[in-house]
């Protein structure tokens, strides 16, 4: 896997929050990988497409948080978060957003801090969607 990290914070020369990120891509070997246990019904297929991964999927981690998720890239962040339900810093839905609208094939030459003007400080990061474990169990 390729990876590339980022920065991330709403102000040019530095905001309140401060986002850390980590971006993968697989690389040709990785496709070129077959599962092995289709070989004993005769098949030849990439293991990570038989996880349903294709070419436009992207590896996405919150450095601080250490959680992440895979995402087609093009998707639409708000929604790709509430699907995932990782833990969060705020400014990753807006770096999410500002990812998709990169190529992906140029990563290595995407500026390494983003500043990502439009979202709103906060003092601690988020689980989109879902339920919380403590209300699950009440």
């Amino acid at each position: 896997m390729k990876t590339f990290i980022f920065e991330a914070t709403q102000k040019r020369r530095g905001g309140f929050n401060h986002g850390k990120f980590g971006v993968g891509v697989f690389e040709e070997h990785e496709w070129a990988q077959r599962c092995i246990l289709d070989g004993d019904q005769g098949l030849d297929r990439s293991l990570l497409a038989r996880c349903g991964w294709g070419q436009q999927h992207v590896w996405v981690l919150d450095l601080q948080t250490g959680e992440g998720a895979c995402f087609r890239h093009g998707g639409f962040a708000k929604a790709d978060l509430d699907r995932h339900q990782i833990h969060v810093c705020v400014l990753f839905e807006a770096f999410l957003a500002w990812l998709y609208r990169q190529p992906l094939d140029k990563l290595s030459e995407l500026p390494p801090l983003v500043t990502l003007p439009d979202v709103e400080p906060a003092m601690y990061g988020y689980r989109r969607g879902g339920r919380l474990a403590a209300e699950e169990t009440a």
